[in-house]
């Protein structure tokens, strides 16, 4: 396009993308880009910038710039805020997966512990698996109403990693199909379609081509009158955060079947025995503190204690196998436990991802000992328990 003086314009469109690319790189590169990137922002850049350099100025900060910095073009844009406004003003200026991204920077990269002691700050953040993971870490600074803001961040992400397993565990652990009974309890994956189609031939639709079904079939399942032990022990330490929280909402989903007996028993240096919780995983990862030290003997050595039948037992220990502790202790108990009659499993990682970070040394000698090991979903331990009780 001309412009009339021999000069080529830019159609409306390509500065516009510019302008926003120019937007973009300021945000990314911070108030000391405001020098050397020339334009102003829009009102609502402006907020964003100072919303970012709130959080972000902190890295300049780690490498020994002072705050207002002259030589850096700085200054104090970001101190008329409180933890609450920017938490207000992030959730304001932002979509859902960069506030996410934010408060996740918030707490693990720049350590901003208020976000989780301040009770009016943990009321603004969004329930998430890496806040709950958080809480967690600091569960022992956490009192009065930011213990009851806890609780409900808590719940929140316990119910939708409940919601997410718990069909499909159940599924697994429910028995399998008797195809000489049907049952009331109408589930999709019991549906007997070969008596149902059966059944409502007499209901053919000419027009429409189509069986009508006016009555539908479903099979029972057989249960087991017998019920197994399954004995669960976690390892509270920090890289087991994703672990501790999925093995507290696989016990309360354990707890709630007739075919299983659940202990729970979680342990760092201590052990502590929450098997009275193991029906309420809210609770449980109330009790909970991650970190400190690791004495997986002591564990194992309450755990073979609370043993009654070893052949209708299942141990669960849930580790990265990294033992502060002693080893040698630790290996006799898992060969006596073995010699018993007890299944052991080994587990380096029980979460979505079922990615192990853990001792690989320490993980082969406690499969010489006679224990699985594996990294499982909680989908893929339902099916390991479900292989394991129906040999018996």
């Amino acid at each position: 396009m001309d412009g009339g003086d021999g000069m080529s314009v830019p159609p409306a469109n390509d500065l516009e993308s510019r302008s926003t690319a120019l937007e973009r790189w300021r945000l990314v590169l911070g108030r000391f880009a405001k020098k050397q990137l020339p334009g102003e922002l829009g009102s609502q850049q402006q907020r964003m910038e100072a919303a970012l350099d709130y959080l972000y100025s902190r890295e300049y900060r780690g490498r020994g710039m002072r705050e207002g910095d002259p030589s850096r073009g700085g200054g104090d844009e970001g101190s008329q805020f409180t933890i609450p406004s920017w938490l207000s003003e992030v959730r304001e200026l932002f979509p859902q997966e960069t506030i996410e991204v934010i408060e996740k920077h918030a707490l693990e990269r720049y350590e901003m512990k208020e976000l989780v002691t301040d009770a009016e700050t943990l009321a603004k953040l969004e329930p998430n698996l890496d806040l709950l993971k958080t809480l967690l870490s600091f569960r022992g600074h956490l009192k009065g109403e930011v213990l009851n803001q806890a609780r409900r961040i808590i719940r929140h992400v316990v119910e939708e990693i409940r919601k997410r397993w718990e069909s499909e565990v159940r599924q697994a652990l429910s028995g399998k199909l008797n195809r000489f009974r049907h049952s009331p309890l109408k589930a999709a994956q019991n549906f007997d379609w070969r008596t149902t189609l059966r059944r409502n031939l007499k209901h053919y639709d000419p027009e429409r081509k189509a069986v009508v079904l006016h009555e539908q079939k479903f099979f029972s399942r057989n249960t087991r009158h017998l019920p197994w032990d399954v004995i669960l022990c976690v390892d509270q330490s920090g890289s087991m955060a994703e672990s501790v929280i999925h093995s507290a909402v696989m016990a309360g989903i354990f707890a709630g079947l007739p075919s299983l007996r659940v202990k729970l028993v979680v342990f760092d240096t201590n052990v502590v025995d929450l098997t009275e919780h193991a029906e309420d995983p809210v609770e449980v990862l109330m009790s909970v503190q991650l970190g400190g030290g690791t004495d997986i003997a002591r564990a194992l050595g309450y755990c073979e204690k609370l043993i009654e039948q070893p052949r209708r037992t299942v141990f669960v220990l849930v580790s990265d196998f990294i033992e502060g502790g002693s080893a040698s202790a630790m290996l006799a108990t898992v060969k006596r436990m073995k010699e018993s009659g007890v299944t052991l499993l080994g587990l380096a990682a029980l979460d979505a991802n079922a990615v192990p970070v853990h001792d690989p040394q320490m993980g082969q000698k406690l499969v010489e000992a006679g224990m699985e090991v594996a990294a499982l979903t909680p989908k893929q331990l339902a099916g390991w328990l479900a292989r394991i009780t129906s040999l018996r």
